[in-house]
């Protein structure tokens, strides 16, 4: 058994029934002919993945240990397994026009890899994976609570978000010290309006970096105040608007 690396996060997913899971799931919902799985590490998920042979499969892992042992469990996968950081991947690298996410993500980056996910949503129709549970309750939550936050903003703009199911500690090598939760994020067929996207994801950062201020004061720093005016949102606090007030926020004060 290779030994987890504590600096990239890794926690091996051992328990079958929840990889048969995880993977069945996803390939009864996924909407694109392309897959790209994310740290795939031992590949507990990979060689349920491979199972569905219709599928155009890639890989993207940065630890070397685990490209070797991808390639001589899974010889088959070849120049489709890429060595390099998710973070930095070129998704035009792989010439496709959609790819869906899987993976059993490592927490210590699982919220930048969701911000590639909503940088990238023109090409990602559907995404799912195993994340810190709390990570999973913040992306699924709705607003009017404190787990309710940048991200949540964002991704339910453009997707549909459904927390599945959650995963024991127990279920990894070496067990994570916090609990684990599967999630799925299907894209919006009919995406909303945004007059100014970059405004758009600046405003709501701005709102939630100071969230327990009210958003007359947050917004202060990304807008005119003469533009804030009296209207009674301004007297809210980011977390209880909902996803459709930000855009509608957003495309009001954008210029």
């Amino acid at each position: 058994m290779i030994p987890a690396k504590k600096s990239l996060g890794q926690h091996f997913l051992h328990d079958e029934n929840i990889a048969r899971k995880i993977a069945e799931t996803f390939l009864t919902l996924n909407t694109a002919d392309t897959i790209l799985e994310i740290g795939p590490g031992t590949g507990s998920l990979t060689k349920y993945l491979l199972k569905e042979k219709s599928l155009n499969y890639f890989a993207v892992e940065t630890d070397e240990r685990m490209i070797e042992h991808l390639h001589h469990e899974f010889p088959q996968l070849k120049s489709n397994l890429i060595h390099e950081d998710f973070l930095e991947f070129d998704f035009t690298s792989i010439n496709v026009n959609s790819v869906s996410i899987i993976g059993n993500f490592p927490y210590n980056i699982s919220s930048q890899i969701l911000f590639r996910v909503f940088e990238n949503k023109e090409k990602i129709p559907f995404a799912m994976g195993m994340f810190q549970k709390e990570v999973a309750q913040r992306i699924a939550s709705k607003h009017g609570n404190k787990e309710y936050g940048i991200l949540s903003v964002l991704l339910q703009a453009y997707y549909e978000v459904n927390y599945l199911f959650e995963v024991h500690e127990q279920s990894f090598s070496p067990p994570p010290k916090v609990k684990s939760a599967v999630i799925q994020l299907q894209r919006k067929k009919d995406p909303p309006y945004l007059k100014n996207e970059s405004f758009f994801r600046a405003l709501v950062k701005a709102g939630f970096n100071q969230r327990r201020k009210t958003l007359r004061n947050s917004l202060s720093s990304v807008i005119d105040r003469r533009k804030i005016g009296e209207d009674k949102i301004f007297s809210k606090r980011a977390e209880q608007l909902s996803v459709n007030e930000w855009i509608d926020l957003a495309n009001q004060l954008s210029e």
